[in-house]
């Protein structure tokens, strides 16, 4: 009996298949604090975490949890505990720049419905794993890959999602149950939302800006300063 072949032929996606994916990857913004309040159904989540599933992992270790918040008194604890983070968050930037920074805008934790909070296990491979044995950082940077799987399939349904990076890893480990051991990669806010900025909102609002590809580019070796 033949056997049957694992492989299937690679085909170029349909031009509107194609652009549906550029689309997505361009139109994706970090949303901050525009969410409406409306639940997203549990079908709908089950496909994003899905697509967060199929993520590209080192040695495929597969080395990501998803807490799933929703409860409204665990995410103000949550909040509280971005607050004082980002009270210390604030007074690291020179003076002229502070109030700037407290005027963005950074609501999700509490307005968004649904709250993940993506972690990295980094024992799960065992001791040795495939890809990892000479730089130990791969199963934090498949997580990342996880990340923006599940950020660009919310794009795709019309979901807006924020990545909030301003904890003490300790506090949201005590808030969440979350073992030492483990890694927290990404904290989460998703929802609904009516509108998106057309660009980057720290590029509207004056923040930073988008550098041009064509300066980050070297060709055979590294061509920047040392």
């Amino acid at each position: 009996m033949p056997k049957t072949s694992m492989l299937s032929a690679v085909e170029p996606f349909s031009p509107s298949d194609r652009d549906a994916v550029y689309n997505a990857i361009f139109t994706r913004r970090d949303v901050r604090d525009q969410f409406r309040p409306d639940p997203v159904p549990d079908d709908v989540v089950t496909r994003l975490l899905t697509a967060a599933h199929h993520a590209p992992s080192v040695g495929f270790m597969q080395p990501w949890n998803f807490i799933t918040i929703r409860d409204q008194t665990v995410r103000q604890r949550i909040a509280a505990a971005f607050s004082r983070a980002n009270d210390e968050a604030a007074q690291m930037f020179p003076e002229q720049r502070q109030s700037a920074y407290r005027s963005l805008k950074l609501e999700g934790i509490r307005k968004a419905p649904l709250n993940i909070c993506v972690t990295c296990d980094r024992n799960r491979g065992g001791d040795v794993v495939l890809g990892r044995t000479h730089n130990m950082n791969m199963d934090l940077y498949s997580t990342v890959c996880a990340v923006q799987n599940l950020w660009l399939a919310a794009r795709a349904e019309g979901i807006g999602m924020g990545w909030v990076s301003i904890f003490h890893d300790a506090d949201l480990k005590a808030i969440l149950g979350i073992p030492n051991r483990i890694e927290i990669v990404a904290y989460l806010c998703l929802g609904y939302v009516d509108e998106l900025y057309e660009r980057p909102e720290l590029e509207v609002k004056g923040w930073n800006r988008r550098l041009p590809l064509e300066e980050l580019i070297f060709e055979e070796r590294w061509q920047g300063d040392g």
